[in-house]
């Protein structure tokens, strides 16, 4: 555990070298990336952790904040200059808006499934996330759970990775269902414009229309993005296909091609 200003956060730490942190969705934890994590090559320092309030981390008060701020004080506490950063879905809007912020801290920057902070969500999924949100404030947290496990957004996904997102689920609390006290932040899809991180794009063939929405406007804003679309794939591209997004990931870090999948 480290202590921050106003926040206990959980993390984990291997190997030693050029630093690569791993930002998880929404729901998950820094478990989120057991499937992944050991295919990275060695000779690289990993550093995962649990967002505010998800999984084992904690915040102090109920002060609004940001998870991008959040990432800056975790690093300047593992006195962390500069990184390789990861993130998926939520995590991935979350590594973005950071390298948005903070470019001379991201060394490259991997998006797996990105959403775009502040993204004027669709009729049909606010809808689908209102009917989670009311059985999780009536005290239905198992039956919000099983709606969050039935959404749309899964529904591609092979029978391995939805035991290890069944998994995940079942971890889940459900704080940010009945309150979330993340700061409102300005649409990212208004400065995506400015990136200039190296950045590699991971998206899945089979995802959701509104993340392929999300993902072909982050592709057409920046020359910097190398975007990399896997057949057949869902969301979940972590948990789908592991082995292809760490071959994808390496080389990019490497400034490589990726072998037999482009």
């Amino acid at each position: 555990m480290l202590d921050l200003p106003g926040l206990r956060l959980h993390l984990e730490e291997q190997g030693q070298g050029p630093s690569l942190v791993l930002v998880h969705g929404f729901g998950g934890s820094l478990h989120s990336w057991d499937r992944l994590a050991p295919l990275l090559v060695p000779g690289r320092h990993v550093l995962r952790f649990d967002l505010r309030d998800f999984g084992e981390s904690r915040a102090a008060s109920a002060a609004a904040f940001t998870h991008a701020s959040d990432l800056a004080a975790l690093l300047e506490a593992r006195s962390i200059a500069r990184c390789d950063l990861a993130g998926v879905s939520l995590g991935g809007g979350v590594a973005l808006g950071f390298a948005l912020d903070h470019p001379d801290k991201v060394r490259r920057l991997v998006l797996i499934s990105p959403q775009i902070s502040g993204w004027e969500w669709s009729a049909p999924w606010r809808a689908a996330w209102a009917r989670i949100t009311r059985a999780a404030h009536a005290g239905r947290m198992d039956e919000a759970r099983l709606l969050w496990a039935a959404h749309p957004l899964f529904a591609a996904m092979p029978a391995v990775a939805t035991a290890a997102l069944n998994d995940e689920i079942g971890r889940f609390a459900g704080r940010q269902w009945v309150r979330d006290n993340h700061a409102e932040v300005l649409p990212d899809i208004e400065r995506l414009h400015t990136l200039r991180v190296p950045t590699l794009l991971l998206t899945g063939e089979r995802d959701m229309a509104e993340f392929r929405l999300m993902a072909d406007i982050i592709a057409a804003s920046s020359e910097h993005v190398r975007r990399a679309d896997i057949p057949g794939a869902g969301h979940m591209l972590h948990l789908e296909r592991p082995e292809e997004c760490a071959r994808h990931i390496e080389a990019f870090l490497k400034d490589q091609p990726a072998a037999g999948l482009d």
